[in-house]
């Protein structure tokens, strides 16, 4: 029934399913639930977004599938095609950000557009998309393009309100503009500040540092061991969820890190089980190295495709084939069991940076290393005589 059913899904207009396909209903062919696939197919509108494609004269291509209407049903089918080799990969979050601009655009004055639009595309994106192709992409490096355009339309007009131009901005007015809402967003003004220098659109003008900040959300040690604790120990809640939140709280991965794990990063060595999150494997403790494994080799819950490309294997997959779960999914479902991330992740940091180098932090976490020298600062000055006093109120506690 499965193989009829798929036939009938990717059936070209002559009845026939292309060569082109074929690597898809390959991967489809072979998933270890057919009753979950042939639901899927029935029942899912991507199976019927797919089928429209499929029926269409032309080649499937990026091109044909930018043609659609934004939506997560495209999405989906776009990684689909990718995660089984019918696509090539390609950046989307990156590709999707010229449609965004547009509608961005809505409203906005068409002097302020054709400013900002190459600004975008030829400043922004192409280092984007250099970066991209030599190195891992940030999942927020989109939200960082995003923030710039929208504070650079912001900027233009402000300029307009206060009866400036382009050339006319002086020092004065950058600072005004900076100190006028007291708001870290407006310091990311710089970025087109720099473009429109670099074209002699403006004067050269100094956009200062983003003050820094310290922690502000820090758990209570408690509070953290606690939390810990449950991960470790509650069986109610699912494995997923427990392995991130206890890898949070004892470690501060981000949840980008997070979710980017894969099983080949733990490793097992006689009796002791290694996590590979930066440079060199860190020795995990017993009940969470069990955590790990078990997650390692538990079945994939959303068995829709066999494992279509080489490769390790997720250890936090997503809904869409191939990926892992966003950070936000991760974010929210680890606080749906009171473990808000940032605070506990946060406290984990500071407990680890009064113990450990930078250098030595930053290589087991894999954090850039000025991160972990800030953490290291700060940990030094203001966490240690947290644990100080903690340490005595402990030894008070023991003698009475």
């Amino acid at each position: 029934m499965l193989a009829e059913r798929l036939h009938a899904l990717l059936a070209g207009p002559e009845g026939a399913v292309s060569p082109q396909l074929r690597p898809l209903l390959d991967a489809m062919s072979k998933v270890g639930s057919p009753f979950s696939a042939i639901h899927w197919i029935t029942s899912s509108p991507n199976a019927r977004l797919l089928t429209r494609l499929a029926a269409d004269d032309r080649p499937i291509s990026h091109e044909l599938l930018d043609e659609l209407p934004p939506s997560r049903n495209q999405q989906y089918i776009r990684q689909l095609l990718v995660h089984t080799g019918v696509l090539p990969e390609r950046h989307e979050d990156l590709e999707r950000l010229p449609a965004w601009f547009e509608h961005e655009l809505t409203e906005k004055p068409t002097p302020h557009a054709n400013l900002v639009r190459p600004f975008l595309n030829w400043f922004l994106l192409h280092r984007a998309r250099q970066r991209a192709a030599v190195r891992h992409y940030a999942a927020s490096a989109d939200r960082d393009i995003r923030r710039r355009v929208s504070v650079a339309l912001e900027f233009l007009a402000w300029i307009d309100e206060h009866e400036l131009t382009l050339g006319t901005v002086d020092q004065d007015n950058i600072d005004s503009w900076i100190a006028e809402r007291g708001s870290q967003r407006r310091y990311r003004i710089r970025y087109f500040l720099t473009w429109t220098t670099s074209h002699r659109l403006t004067r050269k003008l100094t956009v200062p540092s983003i003050p820094r900040q310290e922690p502000q959300d820090l758990l209570d040690e408690d509070d953290q061991w606690e939390l810990l604790h449950r991960c470790l120990t509650d069986g109610s809640m699912s494995l997923d969820t427990r392995t991130a939140g206890a890898l949070t709280l004892l470690f501060g991965l981000s949840s980008e890190r997070l979710s980017n794990l894969t099983a080949d990063q733990v490793r097992q060595d006689g009796r002791h089980t290694y996590l590979r999150a930066g440079q060199h494997p860190v020795l995990l403790p017993p009940r969470l190295a069990d955590l790990l494994r078990r997650l390692a080799e538990q079945p994939q819950p959303r068995p829709l495709l066999a494992q279509a490309q080489p490769g390790p294997r997720l250890l936090f997959p997503g809904m869409i084939p191939g990926r892992p779960i966003s950070t936000h999914a991760m974010t929210q479902k680890l606080g749906r069991h009171g473990i808000t991330v940032r605070a506990p992740r946060n406290t984990a940091l500071a407990a680890l940076a009064a113990n450990l180098p930078a250098a030595v932090m930053a290589d087991l976490l894999g954090m850039h290393v000025n991160t972990a020298v800030r953490w290291v600062i700060y940990a030094r000055r203001d966490w240690a005589d947290y644990l100080a006093a903690r340490t005595a109120d402990q030894a008070r506690n023991s003698e009475t």
